[in-house]
């Protein structure tokens, strides 16, 4: 199973950028995903979440100028990022928890995947 991420790239404060993660390989289904970033010092943090159900959730910090989404039909999600600062400068990081089979008589588990990132830099 792999996640591939695309999109990063060089823009100027105030400006976006999409990023799109898309799964393949090997698996059942795909239950939650997310978004993360790890800025040069600094540890890696959650950015969004995209529970398969549930209710997106937000870094206080992206607030009001990301939008995550995911298109299940296609294994895919996506980072909308509006607004962008310098401090938003980082790696961007896919992972998502995916359910494969693991034996002949359909038992499962969840491997927990991440994409190899994608730079995201901001200019001031």
């Amino acid at each position: 199973v792999q996640l591939v991420e695309s999109g990063g790239g060089l823009v100027q404060a105030g400006g976006s950028l999409r990023l799109s993660c898309a799964a393949s390989g090997s698996f059942s289904r795909i239950n939650a995903m997310g978004w993360y970033r790890q800025a040069p010092g600094k540890e890696r943090e959650l950015v969004a979440s995209l529970p398969s159900g549930g209710i997106r959730g937000y870094a206080d910090s992206v607030k009001g100028r990301f939008t995550a989404s995911r298109d299940n039909a296609k294994n895919t999600v996506y980072l909308q990022m509006d607004s962008l600062k310098p401090e938003d400068t980082a790696v961007y990081y896919c992972n998502a928890a995916v359910e494969v089979v693991v034996n002949v008589e359909g038992a499962t588990r969840y491997l927990d995947v991440w994409g190899q990132g994608t730079l995201v830099t901001v200019s001031s």
